[in-house]
């Protein structure tokens, strides 16, 4: 048998594991695998494909069981700043302000947990975000689980810190209240910006049962601080029963797009995409994905399930479709596993974070 492996690999190169500083693994191509004793061994070319540059790379499947290791997201290494990084996961674990069922301070660790499916390359677009940018995990912020108004101001640090790198920061929250801190932090940096906005609500209260920040809340405080460019907001796919006959009438006074559900129903979303990357332009813009614009059939596990939503084939569409668009920050929110013992909703939540990734500015495509 050692015989047989010694000549397989005498005769073809592969792509194989081997070990970084920090013990994660690292995939190069133009690798020779052979055997020592019964270690493989690996002789590592330090080169990406078209580039002189190194990038992490998660570990693949075919070399290290995903049930194996520390459970970061897509398994990717993990590092305590953003420093050097051209994009960066990280978690905001908090429940806070949230209205109805709570767990989304889980969401972060269940995301991470189920993104060990996550692969490589995009097999849909061709994209190769491991060759494209340098990404890691940097963890959670350390958010203050008894006082809302202290996390936000938390979360806003934090992000001052990322985007100050030049790191694009890709979200995984936590409700939905974190968009109101960490777009403050976005504005600073970029002055208003554009927002593509998928969720079953329109997250614009302005004061629920006297408190005026909150999970449904964010969008109303960021108009009135002016971190947003209102004429380049889109809100996708809100639905439900409201507390009035129009619940959509304030975003559409501001001057937002606003598609309701029953436009997006039985159809695919490329062409409203495109519309959307035309009312966008060049200018920076955040996307910002809650669970439950989700039809709850899918993904059970967040907080306020609305039924009659899209489908995981319209949140792939949308993420796809802001290919293009200068991105400077995401986030996936409200993921609450209590509510989905099956962690599919989690899953979810993972690829669409994967699909972020990969639409993200100087990506590159095969």
């Amino acid at each position: 048998m050692l015989s047989r492996w010694r000549n397989l690999n005498a005769t073809r190169a592969v792509i194989s594991p081997c070990f970084t500083a920090a013990g994660f693994f690292s995939l190069q191509p133009q690798q020779t695998l052979s055997l020592c004793g019964d270690r493989r061994v690996s002789r590592v070319n330090p080169n990406r494909k078209c580039s002189g540059k190194r990038y992490n790379v998660p570990p693949s499947a075919e070399f290290v069981a995903r049930v194996s290791g520390i459970p970061t997201m897509a398994k990717l290494p993990y590092q305590e700043t953003a420093d050097g990084l051209d994009a960066a996961f990280v978690g905001v674990p908090i429940d806070t302000g949230t209205s109805n069922r709570p767990g989304a301070r889980f969401g972060p660790r269940q995301i991470r947990v189920e993104s060990a499916m996550l692969r490589a390359y995009n097999s849909g677009t061709r994209a190769a975000p491991y060759e494209s940018l340098m990404v890691a995990d940097i963890g959670d912020v350390n958010v203050n689980v008894y006082d809302l108004k202290d996390t936000c101001k938390r979360i806003r640090e934090a992000y001052r810190k990322i985007l100050a790198t030049g790191c694009i920061p890709l979200t995984m929250g936590g409700d939905h209240t974190i968009a109101y801190p960490i777009l403050q932090a976005v504005a600073e940096k970029y002055g208003p910006v554009g927002l593509v906005h998928v969720d079953a609500h329109a997250d614009t209260s302005d004061v629920v049962l006297g408190e005026k920040i909150g999970h449904g809340t964010p969008f109303r405080r960021c108009v009135e601080e002016g971190l947003l460019d209102c004429k380049r907001v889109v809100q996708i796919g809100l639905r439900g029963s409201g507390y009035s006959a129009d619940s959509y009438e304030w975003s559409r006074a501001q001057g937002f797009r606003v598609v309701q559900v029953e436009e997006c129903w039985f159809k695919s979303l490329a062409p409203l995409m495109a519309e959307v990357r035309a009312q966008m332009g060049s200018g920076p813009v955040y996307l910002s994905f809650d669970i439950d614009a989700l039809d709850p059939g899918f993904a059970p596990g967040t907080g306020t399930p609305e039924i009659a939503g899209l489908t995981p084939i319209q949140g792939v569409e949308i993420i796809r479709g802001c290919r293009g668009l200068n991105l400077v920050g995401c986030d996936l929110v409200e993921v609450s596993p209590p509510y989905d013992t099956t962690g599919n909703t989690a899953l979810t939540g993972a690829n669409l974070l994967f699909e972020m990734l990969c639409v993200l500015p100087k990506m590159k495509y095969y």
